[in-house]
Order: C-alpha cells, then sequence, then structure tokens
C-alpha cells in the first residue's frame, strides 16, 4: 500500500548532489567540478575542500564554463558543470549543442533550482522549459531525480556514463522515499506501487506529491500505478506500454511545461504503441511567478488534489 511509504526525513535534491560528486571525485580522480559563481548553492563546499585542485570558478561566464568543460573531456577528465537550471541550459544553449551534444563530450550539466519550488526567486529563474530543451538535442541523455538519495545516486550513475547528461534538481527541503543505499540504473523506470485502474508517471519532487495522491485514490478503493521515470531520455519505453495496457489510462505529472516535458514523452510513447485518454499535471504554456513554493504548486495546478482530479477524470474517460 503506498500508505506505507513514508519519510525518513526531509532535505534538499541539490545537497543529494553535493554530497554525490564528492563521493565520486573520491573515486574517480578524473572527476571535476566547475562554477558559475554559484558553489554554495550547488552544494560545492566539501569537494572544494577536499579536492581544490579539481574545482574551476568560472565566474558569471556560463558559456565559458560549458567551453571549458568540452576542452576538458578531451584529456581524458569528467568535468560536472553547475548553476542554476536556467542558466545551464537557456544561457548557454548554442555551447551545449556545438561543443558538447554535436561531439558526444563526456560532460555533465547538472542543474539545480528547476522548476516552481525555486520559489521566491520568480520567472527569470524558475526554468519550467528545460527537459524539452535537453531532451531535443541528439545523444543527450536527461535525469530528474524525485529526492536526496536519489539524487545523490543519479551524480555517482552519471560519473561512471560516458556521454554527455543534464541532471536537473531543485532547492527546496522535500521528503527523502527513497533508498538510501540505492544503485541508480540510468533508463529503468522505478514503481512505488502495482495497479489496474490508472497509471500515474512522475519525476522529480512531484513523485512524492503523485504518492500523496495514490494514497488518497486508494483510500477511494482505486488500484493506481506509481511510476517514477526519473530518466526522461533513454525512456523505459517498455515500463511505460506495459503499465498503461494494463490501467489503459495515465496521468503524467511534471514541475515543468507539459508541452515538452515528461508528458510530451509519454503521449508519443502512447500513441506509437498503445493510444490511451492521458491527463496532464504540470504548467499550462506559462512562466512562474515570485511565490512561496506550496502556494505556487497550488497556484498552478501542481498539487496533490489536482493529480486526485486528474486522475478520476481519466479513468471516466475510459473507453
Amino acid at each position: 500500500m503506498l500508505k506505507d511509504i513514508q519519510p525518513t526525513g526531509k532535505k534538499d535534491t541539490r545537497s543529494g548532489f553535493g554530497d554525490g560528486i564528492v563521493e565520486a571525485a573520491r573515486k574517480n580522480s578524473n572527476v571535476v567540478a566547475l562554477t558559475a559563481d554559484l558553489a554554495g548553492s550547488l552544494k560545492l563546499n566539501q569537494f572544494i575542500k577536499e579536492f581544490p585542485e579539481r574545482y574551476i570558478q568560472c565566474g558569471i561566464a556560463e558559456a565559458n564554463m560549458m567551453g571549458i568543460a568540452a576542452g576538458m573531456t578531451i584529456g581524458g577528465k569528467i568535468p560536472f558543470t553547475t548553476t542554476f537550471a536556467n542558466f545551464s541550459t537557456g544561457r548557454v544553449y548554442d555551447q551545449i549543442r556545438q561543443s558538447i551534444a554535436y561531439s558526444g563530450k563526456n560532460v555533465k550539466i547538472c542543474a539545480s533550482h528547476a522548476g516552481l519550488t525555486l520559489g521566491e526567486d520568480g520567472a527569470t529563474h524558475q526554468i519550467l522549459e528545460d527537459i524539452g530543451m535537453m531532451k531535443m538535442l541528439p545523444g543527450m541523455t536527461v535525469i530528474v531525480p524525485c529526492d536526496y538519495n536519489q539524487t545523490k545516486a543519479a551524480t555517482l550513475a552519471i560519473a561512471e556514463y560516458q556521454g554527455p547528461v543534464y541532471l536537473r534538481f531543485g532547492r527546496p527541503v522535500w521528503p527523502i522515499f527513497t533508498s538510501a543505499d540505492q544503485t541508480f540504473e540510468i533508463g529503468k523506470a522505478q514503481f512505488f506501487s502495482q495497479g489496474n485502474d490508472v497509471s500515474i508517471f512522475a519525476c522529480g519532487h512531484m513523485v512524492w506529491k503523485a504518492i500523496e495522491a495514490g494514497v488518497i485514490l486508494e483510500e477511494k478503493g482505486i488500484s493506481v500505478e506509481i511510476i517514477n521515470i526519473h530518466t526522461i531520455k533513454p525512456l523505459d519505453t517498455d515500463a511505460i506500454v506495459n503499465s498503461i495496457k494494463k490501467t489503459k489510462c495515465a496521468v503524467t505529472v511534471e514541475e515543468h511545461n507539459i508541452l515538452g516535458g515528461l508528458g510530451d514523452a509519454i503521449a508519443h510513447t502512447a500513441a506509437t504503441h498503445f493510444p490511451i485518454p492521458i491527463e496532464y499535471v504540470g504548467t499550462k504554456d506559462t512562466f512562474g511567478e515570485s511565490g512561496i513554493p506550496t502556494e505556487l504548486l497550488k497556484k498552478y495546478g501542481l498539487d496533490t488534489p489536482n493529480i486526485v482530479d486528474a486522475a478520476d477524470k481519466v479513468m471516466s474517460r475510459k473507453k
């Protein structure tokens, strides 16, 4: 039962990245960290303390940081670039496309403070388009872990993965509900429950909201399948298709524009393999605004009651 999934604590996902990169650097001397004047915000303090010679402060020059990272891979280094998600994508898209993705450079683009839960910083920093931007790049792996433990595990996994990766995480303190000793499998969906009535696909912070909604749905007698699509690309097509063939309807939940993100990926998969009704929980072709994260999630329809409503609606659409 979903109600048996209880948080073991709360911590921000960016701290999972910070702790993960330190552990990755201890294992592999080629791991290096670059930042654009945001070492504290990206939780790099311990990395800097242990590996000062493997840390590069690029200043507020994100495009230059991407170029440096691309060049470092030629010498066998594994560079992790770090800044806010908005500046990891929009400001540097040309450099990522031309210098990293086009030639398949082994750069790990680590993007914090993504989505509405950035809160008070407002629309200029709350990027809601980045998943779409990055998954469109050929050869780019896109990962959106759901809590501190999974972000740490994902950071360790991408250090061993050969090729460009976009890793998205956030600022707010969030429930920890996955295992501390998990092995992160790139491209492999994670099931939190098995069900027959509706599939709920979620990523990032919204996985916990989906679980909360699932508890309510189970109390109503609905058999719900909760799937964490932490890897947006490459997508676990088999897991998705097997689930929707069973439930014959789906809800997607993401802290991102419904255009271009997880919802689009699920819709494309369903249209190709097994067409079903789908409801989308995410921002609706809009920018964010400054506010308290929980209030913003409610205003933009990303809270638990909206997920429950979407599930009820999509089940009513089944033939």
